[in-house]
């Protein structure tokens, strides 16, 4: 799914299955680590972000938190973010989302309402299916409208 978007629509893909961050531990020696530098540049340079996972446990993966422990309101002051998870056996995703969502607000990102959930019927072998593509493209239309308003906004709350 995140490929497809990244793809799609021209986006930067960070692939938490590539990148090695390590187990966040708050020491102020991991900011100066290759892959975390990468990632908080990449996100702080954004006008919008997606974050895709899948959902273990009723939450977003864990190495999807720890990435996001990271970063902080300087990379993502009211910048939107487009919210998207895959779940099987029939739990339906929303806490993925849910939890993603709380993430967000704590480093007051821009959760946009449109949220999507994919299940194994709209994703088989890896691959995405057809009737996936027209609920990622609408949340992307709607990230995108956010995205046209975000320096404006940054601009008049005088936030860097």
């Amino acid at each position: 799914m995140a490929k497809y978007i990244a793809d799609q629509f021209e986006g930067e893909l960070y692939d938490l299955a590539i990148e090695e961050l390590p187990l966040y531990n708050g020491e102020e020696s991991q900011r100066d680590l290759e892959a975390v530098k990468k990632l908080k540049t990449l996100v702080k340079a954004a006008d919008g972000v997606v974050l895709c996972t899948p959902e273990y446990h009723n939450a977003m993966s864990g190495a999807l938190k720890n990435s996001l422990d990271y970063l902080s309101s300087s990379e993502f002051i009211h910048k939107p973010v487009a919210l998207l998870a895959v779940a099987g056996g029939g739990k339906g995703g929303i806490n993925a989302l849910n939890s993603m969502r709380t993430v967000a607000r704590g480093v007051y990102a821009n959760a946009i309402p449109k949220q999507v959930v994919l299940d194994g019927l709209h994703v088989q072998d890896g691959e995405l299916g057809e009737d996936a593509k027209p609920l990622i493209h609408d949340v992307v239309k709607e990230l995108k409208a956010y995205m046209s308003v975000y320096k404006e906004v940054k601009k008049q709350l005088g936030v860097e």
